[in-house]
């Protein structure tokens, strides 16, 4: 099964993991739609993704998701990719906790993605489908990260519910691990791959993952029509170990 003539929606799609995505169902001949909260990465994605169309789209903001998907129309497949991982960084001990920062970490990831299902599935085709995004730290919690575990964790019981709730729509999730993307772009490139190793020195493949190689998970869940409430961990074998 291919994505040829289908319409695929990427909220992040122009830039990391979300970009890739775009990509890579263009290639395998869908129609694709971008959302950025970004004008600029708007403007920017016709030279990076020829042929896309890309609109702006604040997720935190209700209104912001409706007047979207109202301009999108009928399309058959969303991918949610949006948020920034590093807005509450690895988390605070419990005593540093900021609750009403901590909220926050919820805004994009979690309240952000259930806003857009929530109006994207009243243009979404049959045999549609939606594909969320979380994070190994929902299964490998850290010291100093119980929101952002928390947060990881709500995304994936999220993806369950909305998988019964919404079917015939196919409902799932991608848990990426380490990827390089623009996120890791505050470290000086001199020291960078040095992070890298010393972050996946334990997986079973040794090295960070790139956007594309993560992307085919996505592809997957979209063309997979027997699979859905599951989680698709791409992580390097993080996980494990």
């Amino acid at each position: 099964m291919s994505l040829r003539q289908k319409r695929v929606v990427v909220i992040g799609g122009t830039s990391g993991i979300g970009l890739a995505v775009a990509l890579a169902a263009q290639a395998d001949g869908a129609s694709v739609i971008v959302g950025s909260s970004s004008e600029a990465k708007v403007a920017q994605s016709a030279a990076r993704i020829p042929g896309a169309h890309a609109h702006t789209i604040d997720v935190t903001s209700e209104d912001s998701v409706a007047t979207f998907f109202d301009r999108v129309g009928a399309f058959d497949h969303l991918v949610f990719t949006a948020g920034d991982w590093g807005q509450f960084g690895a988390g605070s001990a419990v005593d540093d906790i900021d609750v009403d920062k901590a909220r926050d970490l919820f805004n994009v990831r979690f309240w952000g993605a259930l806003a857009c299902v929530k109006h994207a599935r009243k243009q979404m085709r049959a045999g549609g489908s939606v594909v969320l995004t979380n994070g190994t730290v929902a299964h490998r919690p850290r010291r100093g990260s119980p929101v952002s575990t928390a947060m990881a964790g709500a995304i994936e019981h999220l993806v369950h519910s909305l998988a019964v709730e919404l079917a015939p729509i196919r409902v799932n999730g991608v848990c990426p691990g380490a990827v390089r993307t623009d996120i890791w772009n505050s470290i000086p490139a001199d020291q960078r791959e040095a992070r890298f190793a010393k972050m996946t020195e334990r997986q079973l493949v040794k090295r960070i993952g790139e956007p594309a190689e993560v992307a085919e998970a996505y592809l997957y869940l979209m063309r997979g029509g027997y699979t859905t409430g599951q989680i698709l961990i791409v992580d390097g074998g993080q996980t494990a170990v």
